[in-house]
């Protein structure tokens, strides 16, 4: 079992290029399953209890999960993490379950993105430069790149100067499943990058991380969170108000001025036309609310 969960690994990491965020959570999940039928079979299991656990005992694991607290959407991923080591092994020949097939998912709610107005996007990027020290400067930068390319934050922090064209025009971001994608810049953005490049006081070189530290490593997720939370309260805008709202805005404000969704599909860097469309969601309903409040017979 550990050789073929190892194998398995190198197969999400190196073939499927998962993110380090779903490759843990998958091997997490497995390792859960596996705790849950040693402690169901009295001891650890090998590959012939893998390929005869049944139904009952995949329910009975979820249900567990369940209980624990876990939401649908936590149990959804668990219940795919598994499915995916499964049928990796099937498709090695290693083993065969029957029963994983046809094991329901969790119902997941309907969220929609939840975009900031154009007014508080603005009110945002102005704020985040108001103190002019370099690290303003960055969280300005960043804060204006998310919004004014939709870029995840996860590839924002990812990009090392050296993606960055020698014009400025546009950026090479490398998306899920580490596939590239070319990004025009705005003046805007262009501008917010130079004015933070000239202020930050360490190296500069093409194989620097873009957006930095205090130390002069690369920038963590948390720090940005942390900038990003201070201005939404001093603001007093919602929780919502995080910075891959930003990239929800980005979308959501293109569609409103009269972008479609397959300019803005390839702008995201989604492989699915149907994940760009939930913005149209969006659209229709601020167009009832709208309607509602404005027309006389409403």
């Amino acid at each position: 079992m550990p050789s073929r969960l190892s194998q398995w690994r190198d197969y999400l990491q190196y073939e499927k290029a998962l993110s380090r965020h779903t490759l843990r959570a998958y091997e997490s999940d497995v390792h859960h399953f596996l705790d849950f039928l040693m402690a169901h079979l009295g001891k650890p299991p090998g590959l012939d209890d893998l390929s005869a656990v049944s139904i009952r005992d995949f329910r009975s694991w979820l249900s567990r999960k369940a209980m624990d607290g876990l939401s649908n959407a936590s149990r959804a991923r668990s219940l795919s993490g598994v499915k995916n080591f499964l049928s990796w092994l099937d498709k090695q020949g290693i083993l065969h379950n029957a029963a994983v097939s046809v094991v329901r998912t969790p119902k997941l709610a309907h969220k929609l993105p939840k975009p900031i107005l154009e007014k508080q996007a603005f009110e945002l990027l102005d704020m985040a430069g108001a103190d002019n020290d370099w690290q303003a400067l960055r969280d300005k930068a960043l804060f204006t790149l998310l919004y004014g390319a939709g870029l995840r934050i996860d590839e924002a922090l990812s990009l090392n100067i050296g993606d960055l064209a020698a014009s400025r025009d546009f950026l090479i971001v490398t998306g899920k499943g580490r596939k590239q994608r070319q990004v025009p810049i705005l003046a805007i953005v262009k501008s917010t990058i130079d004015n933070y490049l000239a202020a930050r006081p360490f190296d500069s070189g093409p194989d620097m991380p873009l957006f930095i530290g205090a130390r002069g490593g690369r920038l963590h997720q948390g720090v940005a969170q942390r900038s990003m939370r201070q201005i939404r309260v001093s603001l007093g805008l919602p929780e919502t108000a995080t910075p891959h709202a930003l990239r929800h805005s980005f979308a959501t404000h293109l569609l409103e001025n009269g972008a479609n969704l397959r300019e803005i599909q390839e702008l995201l860097g989604h492989a699915s036309l149907s994940t760009t469309q939930r913005y149209t969601e969006i659209n229709a309903k601020e167009l009832l609310a709208i309607y509602k409040k404005a027309h006389p017979r409403a």
